[in-house]
């Protein structure tokens, strides 16, 4: 009897070589780095030869690995072609999407949910993560769409917005101004220490932290000023005071790497009319 090589097998088998790592490899394929290695564990059973050798945390394709590897992109290719000749445009998922925490709150749950009503059929993957993590995911083919932001000159621009101060109007009359800030990168921690600095405003940062709800906490809360977009603070009015300098303007950007499938381009298109609507 032939030997049967299950596609999920070989995709996973494929991810890991061009990801080089059993990490983003199982964030491609969306199973865990355990269910992975039992793949590919099955596939060399299957196969009755090794596929890769570990060196330390290296994986390396041994010879069969690589014979095995260019028919398994071949096999995928076919596959992936006779689905999309057969469904004749019915969506099939996962489509992965990526967006900066700012949209998360006021554009995840209604912009995913319009595309689910549109696509019943389509499966969702939904990260959110920092600007530049995003367009690393991008360029390893591990997101289709991912909304961000950049510099007011960028090409890619769908909408620009300014930059505007938000907190407690009492706190810019202090001698030194309490800041508070997004971990590192951050467009808008640098835009607001570069301001305050080219300004000769003295200030601390008085609240450090890796997410937006408490970012927001703290300044509803009166301990610091931030620098963000009226995206952040729907809910709160913008500091109108002169003792704080003006900050740059900020653009929404949408990316997607190229010969993306019908549903997620559907999604990117879906996801710029919403960014020109705001």
């Amino acid at each position: 009897m032939p030997v049967n090589l299950p596609t999920n097998l070989m995709r996973s088998f494929v991810a890991i070589v061009e990801t080089g790592s059993m990490l983003s490899a199982a964030e491609q394929v969306f199973v865990t780095q355990s269910a992975l290695s039992l793949q590919i564990k099955r596939l060399e059973e299957l196969v009755q030869q090794p596929l890769f050798v570990r060196d330390g945390r290296k994986l390396t394709l041994t010879g069969p690995g690589n014979v095995l590897l260019d028919y398994a992109r071949r096999v995928l290719t076919l596959h992936d072609e006779a689905v999309a000749a057969v469904s004749a445009h019915h969506f099939s998922g996962p489509v992965r999407i990526g967006m900066v925490q700012d949209f998360a709150d006021t554009l995840l749950t209604g912009l995913l949910s319009t595309f689910s009503a549109l696509h019943p059929e389509a499966q969702i993957f939904a990260r959110v993560a920092g600007t530049a993590e995003l367009q690393t995911l991008l360029e390893r083919r591990q997101l289709d769409v991912i909304l961000g932001f950049s510099g007011s000159n960028d090409p890619g621009a769908i909408v620009t917005a300014p930059m505007q101060w938000y907190g407690a109007h009492d706190l810019t009359r202090k001698a030194v101004l309490p800041l508070a800030v997004i971990e590192q990168p951050c467009r808008f921690r640098e835009a607001a220490v570069r301001t305050l600095e080219n300004a000769d405003i003295p200030y601390r940062i008085a609240v450090e932290t890796p997410n937006l709800s408490t970012l927001k906490a703290a300044v509803q809360a009166g301990l610091a000023v931030t620098a963000r977009t009226h995206l952040f603070l729907r809910d709160l009015e913008a500091i109108e005071s002169n003792s704080l300098p003006a900050l740059p303007q900020i653009t929404c950007i949408v990316e997607t790497h190229d010969a993306l499938e019908p549903a997620a381009e559907r999604l990117a298109e879906l996801t710029r009319e919403l960014i020109r609507d705001l």
